[in-house]
C-alpha cells in the first residue's frame, strides 16, 4: 500500500485511503451553536476533552469585536453579550451555508446586523465598517480551539475531524470545511454528530454488531433526532428530523416572557433594550440550570422580580418538548420503523439535562436513555475516536477507501466549488444545483477540477464540456443539476441536466490517472500553506461577483422603470452605483460589501413601490365582495 511522506511534521499519508498514518495527533472538534469544544485520545487510549488553563471544557461560540479592531473569542467574549451586544456575534452555526431568505423569519433573534440583500446569496454579518461571513466567524472560533489545544497538549495541532448535524446540506458542510481551513486546520473528515455520539458510547466499534439507534440532540439553539442503522462498522442515517430554531435558548426565552408578563412590562420595550434583554436571558439560563437541584428561583434585576417555580418552568417548556417528541415520531415514520425496533437511545446536548426532557424521551421510546456521558462532551469525544481511526491507531476498525483529493467545478470568478470533498468514502455520489448568470444564456461550460485550492488555476483540470440547448430564459431561471458519481474503481462520471427542459450531458474521467505521489503530496501541502490567502482571495472574488451582479440588476431596473423614480432618486441611485463600480476595481472586500449594502438599502423601496403600482393598476375598476 503506497505511502507518501510530508516533511513538515513527518506526516505519512496513505494514498489508498487519503488518511493520516500513525503517530499523527488529530483532534476531534464539536463546533456547536452555543458552545464548542475539542477532544483527543490521551496516552491511556481514552478520549478526553481539553480544559486549557482552567477556562473550562466548553468554549462559548461567541466572538466580540472591540473598538480598536481587537477580537475576543470564547469565555471573555461572552461577557460582552450584555455590555456590547451589537458587536458580539453568537449562534453563528445557525448561519453557516445559509442565505438571508433562509433566516429572515428569525432575524430578530440576532442582536448584531445580518445583511439583507434580498437574494439567495450567503448571509454576511456587519460589525462596524467590516463585513464577515459565517465561515470567517466560525474560523475564529475554530482557531481559538486550535490555540487552546496546542497550549494544553504542548504540540502543534494541524489536523482535525469536525462534527456537523446529520441534516447539514452540502453547502453547510463545505462551509464548515472552509472555516477549518481558515483556522489553519486540515479537516480530514466531516462527521455527523449522531455518528460521533454513538462512537463515544462504543456503539459501532464492534464490526460484528448490528443495531438501530436513536440520537436525541437538544442543544442551545438547535434540535434534531437521527435514526441510525449500524452494520459491519458502517453508519447509515435512515432518517433525521428536527428544528434548527428550537433548543435551550427557547426555554430561556419562555422564562423571560414569563417574567415580563408577571412584572407587567412592555415586551417590545424590554427587547429593544439589548442590555436588559441579555441580562434577563442570562438570568433565565441560570434559573433553568438551578432546577437540577432546587424547586424555586427567586431573584431580581433592578426593579424586575425574577421568580419562578420548577412546576411553572415545566409548564412553560412542555409545548417545546412535545414538539421534539413529534419530531421523533416523524423520524421513525420516515425510517419506516416501530418504536420497538430501536435498540438504544442516546442523549446529546446540554438541554437534555432538563428532567422533563429525559422523562418524556424515555417514556416515548419505552426504554432508559443513555445519559452516562456528559451530554455536552459526548460528540467531541466521539469525534476524537473517529480521528484516532483515521490516524490508523485502531486496527480493529475497517477504514473504507476514500478519495485523496477534492473534486469540483469552476464557478464565476475562477473559483472551485467542491462537490466531492477529499476523504469522502468511495463509492459516493454528490451534486449541486446551479443557474445561468446572463440573460438568454443557452450554453453552460462545465469545467471539472481536482485539488484543494480555492482558485481553479491552482488545481488540476480533469475535463471540460458544454451543456448545450438550455432554453433562453432570464438569468437565474434555468435550474442545472450537476452530479458527480465516483465508483469503487475511481472512475468519475459527471452528469449535467437542465431540469426545466430535460437537456442532459455526461462525461467520464479517472481523477487519479497520470498523477504521481509527489504531486498529491505537493497539492496537499500547498492547500495548508496557502489556506489563509486562498480564503481571502475567494472572499474578494465573491464580493466582486456579487457587486457586479448588483450593478447589472440596478441598471436593468432603471432602464425599464426609471420613469417611476424622481430626479433626486435617479441621481442618488446613479451616485451609489458609481461608488460601487469604483470600489469593485480595488482589493478591499469590506468596501465592496459596504457599497453593495448602501445601494441595496437605498433601492429596496423602489421595487415595493413598483409592485404596489402594478397591483393598483390591476385592481382598477374591480370591486371586492
Amino acid at each position: 500500500m503506497p505511502l507518501l511522506y510530508v516533511n513538515m511534521a513527518k506526516v505519512s499519508i496513505n494514498l489508498a485511503t487519503g488518511s493520516i498514518q500513525k503517530e499523527e495527533l488529530i483532534v476531534g472538534i464539536d463546533l456547536g451553536t452555543t458552545n464548542s469544544l475539542v477532544a483527543f485520545i490521551n496516552p491511556d487510549k481514552d478520549p478526553q476533552v481539553i480544559n486549557d488553563t482552567g477556562k473550562g471544557v466548553l468554549v462559548p461560540s461567541v466572538v466580540h469585536f472591540g473598538p480598536t479592531g481587537d477580537i475576543t473569542v470564547g469565555n471573555e467574549a461572552k461577557e460582552y453579550l450584555i455590555t456590547d451586544p451589537q458587536n458580539t456575534v453568537f449562534s453563528v452555526k445557525r448561519l453557516l451555508g445559509r442565505s438571508y431568505k433562509d433566516i429572515e423569519n428569525y432575524k430578530d433573534f440576532f442582536s448584531y446586523k445580518v445583511i439583507d440583500d434580498d437574494s439567495d446569496s450567503l448571509v454576511k454579518i456587519k460589525v462596524g465598517d467590516k463585513f464577515y461571513t459565517p465561515i470567517e466567524l466560525s474560523g475564529l472560533i475554530l482557531k481559538e480551539l486550535k490555540t487552546r489545544a496546542e497550549h494544553a497538549l504542548k504540540t502543534p495541532v494541524n489536523r482535525a475531524v469536525i462534527t456537523v448535524p446529520a441534516y447539514f446540506n452540502d453547502s453547510q458542510r463545505q462551509a464548515t470545511r472552509d472555516a477549518g481551513k481558515l483556522a489553519g486546520l486540515d479537516v480530514l473528515r466531516i462527521v455527523n454528530e449522531p455518528t460521533a455520539a454513538s462512537l463515544a458510547y462504543g456503539i459501532g466499534l464492534n464490526p460484528e454488531e448490528t443495531k438501530t439507534i436513536a440520537v436525541y440532540d437538544l442543544g442551545g439553539g438547535t434540535f434534531d433526532v437521527s435514526i441510525l442503522q449500524i452494520q459491519n462498522g458502517i453508519f447509515e442515517v435512515l432518517s433525521t428530523n428536527g428544528n434548527t430554531f428550537l433548543g435551550g435558548d427557547d426555554f430561556d426565552r419562555a422564562i423571560v416572557d414569563y417574567w415580563i408578563e408577571k412584572n407587567n412590562l412592555d415586551k417590545a420595550e424590554v427587547l429593544a433594550d439589548h442590555k436588559l434583554a441579555q441580562k434577563l436571558r442570562l438570568k433565565a439560563e441560570e434559573a433553568k440550570k438551578a432546577f437540577a437541584h432546587q424547586s424555586m428561583v427567586n431573584d431580581k434585576i433592578g426593579d424586575i422580580w425574577c421568580t419562578i417555580t420548577r412546576e411553572a418552568f415545566n409548564e412553560l417548556i412542555l409545548p417545546k418538548v412535545e414538539e421534539t417528541i413529534t419530531c421523533c415520531k416523524n423520524a421513525l415514520k420516515d425510517a419506516k420503523l416501530e418504536i420497538g425496533q430501536i435498540d438504544e437511545v442516546i442523549m446529546v446536548g446540554g438541554s437534555t439535562r432538563t428532567a422533563l426532557v429525559k422523562k418524556m424521551v424515555a417514556e416515548f421510546f419505552g426504554r432508559p436513555v443513555h445519559d452516562e456521558l456528559n451530554p455536552d462532551e459526548v460528540v467531541a469525544l466521539g469525534a476524537a475516536i473517529q480521528a484516532d481511526i483515521l490516524a490508523g491507531n485502531r486496527t480493529d476498525i475497517l477504514l473504507l477507501d476514500v478519495t485523496p483529493l477534492s473534486l469540483g467545478i469552476e464557478t464565476m470568478g475562477g473559483l472551485m466549488d467542491v462537490i466531492i470533498p477529499r476523504n469522502s468514502k468511495v463509492p459516493t455520489k454528490a451534486g449541486r444545483q446551479y443557474t445561468t448568470s446572463i440573460d438568454g444564456q443557452v450554453n453552460m461550460k462545465i469545467a471539472v477540477y481536482q485539488g484543494e485550492r480555492d482558485l481553479i488555476k491552482e488545481n488540476r483540470k480533469l475535463a471540460e464540456f458544454d451543456l448545450k440547448g438550455i432554453p433562453s430564459m432570464p438569468a437565474g431561471f434555468p435550474k442545472v443539476d450537476i452530479n458527480f458519481l465516483l465508483n469503487a474503481d475511481g472512475i468519475l462520471k459527471i452528469q449535467a441536466m437542465e431540469l426545466r427542459s430535460g437537456v442532459k450531458q455526461e462525461v467520464e474521467v479517472k481523477p487519479t490517472y497520470g498523477i504521481t505521489d509527489d504531486q498529491v503530496e505537493q497539492m496537499l501541502m500547498d492547500s495548508i500553506t496557502h489556506a489563509k490567502e486562498d480564503v481571502s482571495q475567494r472572499m474578494l472574488i465573491e464580493a466582486r461577483v456579487e457587486g457586479e451582479q448588483m450593478v447589472k440588476t440596478v441598471e436593468s431596473f432603471l432602464r425599464k422603470n426609471g420613469n417611476f423614480l424622481s430626479e433626486d432618486e435617479l441621481s442618488k441611485t446613479n451616485s451609489y452605483t458609481n461608488a460601487l463600480k469604483e470600489v469593485l476595481a480595488g482589493g478591499d472586500k469590506d468596501k465592496i460589501h459596504k457599497a453593495i449594502d448602501e445601494l441595496n438599502e437605498f433601492t429596496r423601496p423602489f421595487a415595493e413601490r413598483l409592485m404596489d403600482h402594478a397591483i393598483s393598476v390591476a385592481m382598477k375598476g374591480k370591486s371586492i365582495d
